[in-house]
């Protein structure tokens, strides 16, 4: 089971209220949980695409982020990191914060990692990804709404 933190709309924990995944539906209105997402730029100028498992929602289109739910406890670094590693098998030790907004009941933090890995080394992670690409932004702004779900992300693609 996966526990979030609750948030209110200034961003603040609400103190004895835990999320449980799957339970989205009970969010009370006015409660947020936190969703991080990593755009990862490589120091040659080019960005990550993930390609999403066909069994999950929005199947086999193409992400410009790792990214998912933090976890109870974790800040919005932390819960960054950590899916990066778990998703990437990228190993950052800072990030750039880049934006946070409300959608829904999420508070989503976006992050901007800036690495010099070995290309080939990313790792894929189970029931996550299927496939992976470093792509030029030019390359990733002519995707379309069908091929590309990071739409949020793009305003950062330079």
């Amino acid at each position: 089971m996966e526990l979030w933190d609750a948030y209110n709309s200034n961003f603040e924990t609400i103190e004895g209220l835990t999320l449980v995944r799957g339970q989205e539906d009970k969010i009370p209105s006015g409660v947020y949980h936190l969703v991080c997402h990593v755009l990862v730029r490589h120091k040659d100028g080019t960005y990550l695409l993930m390609q999403r498992d066909p069994r999950k929602p929005y199947p086999n289109m193409w992400e410009a982020s790792a990214g998912g739910s933090a976890l109870k406890g974790e800040s919005p670094l932390q819960g960054a990191l950590r899916e990066l590693r778990e998703e990437t098998g990228i190993e950052a030790e800072s990030l750039e914060l880049l934006d946070q907004s409300f959608l829904g009941n999420c508070i989503h933090c976006r992050f901007l990692c800036q690495t010099d890995c070995d290309k080939k080394s990313v790792r894929l992670q189970e029931g996550e990804t299927v496939n992976f690409h470093w792509a030029s932004a030019e390359e990733i702004l002519s995707l379309s709404e069908e091929e590309l779900i990071s739409w949020p992300m793009r305003k950062h693609i330079k």
